[in-house]
């Protein structure tokens, strides 16, 4: 697969940069700010190819105008299902877009949750997931349901575990935090803290994470296992058991954390 590159952006966020296979051109995810990007792009001479957006939120949609000032002829793809100023391509579930000289295919799937219309673009291989999922925690619920996020989330369970996850922000140290507090006793989740504060001290990206170390390590991901349920039954004192019900406090647990 090409080379993807994190740009920084903002205090945690990360802009994705994948590279042509010549070298000479990127397509961007989430640009919620223009400057890194045409830095990078300056820096390294150059093109900006295409944009891909996940969802209408301004740190991952923000630098669109900005960069289509620069490149007028880029192609911007988002969801269709939301309302974002400047997208030219607007993708649904079931959407396939390709770019040749990327050697590269993504599908796309809804995701509602964060917010209404948020899609991810997927393959074999990768998944830019915007704000639906993080590593070791998913995004806050804003504007979807706890049924609709717990669907989502079970429509990239259904992923290959190989897959490389490539999310929006950098909230991985904190994140496993949480999930230790509710699955104490899983030793995958003292294995990724090692490998995380390692990340860390040296300023690296803890990302990508393969989503086989997601399904071993994120509790949201996890809420239809007993370690899960019995620790959220326990925290709220309830009696619950039904997946939507656990993700619902359990998203609400980590909310107060």
């Amino acid at each position: 697969m090409n080379n993807i590159i994190a740009i920084p952006a903002f205090k945690d966020n990360y802009i994705w940069a994948l590279h042509s296979l010549e070298g000479r051109e990127i397509v961007v995810v989430d640009p919620g700010d223009a400057a890194p990007v045409l830095s990078y792009l300056q820096a390294n001479k150059l093109l900006l190819h295409a944009i891909l957006i996940t969802h209408h939120h301004f740190d991952h949609s923000g630098g669109i105008q900005d960069l289509k000032n620069h490149f007028p002829q880029v192609s911007v793809y988002g969801p269709k299902n939301e309302s974002i100023a400047g997208v030219t391509h607007l993708l649904k579930e079931g959407d396939t877009i390709s770019f040749a000289d990327f050697k590269l295919s993504l599908n796309i799937l809804d995701v509602p949750g964060h917010t209404k219309g948020h899609i991810v673009y997927y393959n074999d291989n990768l998944l830019f997931c915007g704000d639906t999922l993080f590593s070791c925690g998913c995004g806050k619920l804003f504007e979807g349901t706890p049924s609709q996020m717990t669907d989502s989330l079970n429509k990239i369970k259904r992923l290959s575990p190989h897959t490389l996850m490539y999310c929006g922000h950098e909230y991985t140290q904190a994140n496993i935090q949480f999930a230790k507090t509710v699955d104490p006793t899983n030793p995958a989740l003292v294995k990724r803290l090692r490998e995380v504060d390692e990340c860390v001290a040296i300023f690296r990206p803890t990302l990508p994470v393969s989503l086989q170390t997601e399904f071993l390590t994120n509790p949201f991901l996890r809420a239809n296992t007993k370690e899960i349920i019995q620790s959220v039954q326990k925290h709220w004192n309830i009696e619950q058991n039904d997946e939507v019900t656990i993700f619902s406090h359990l998203r609400e647990w980590k909310n107060q954390f």
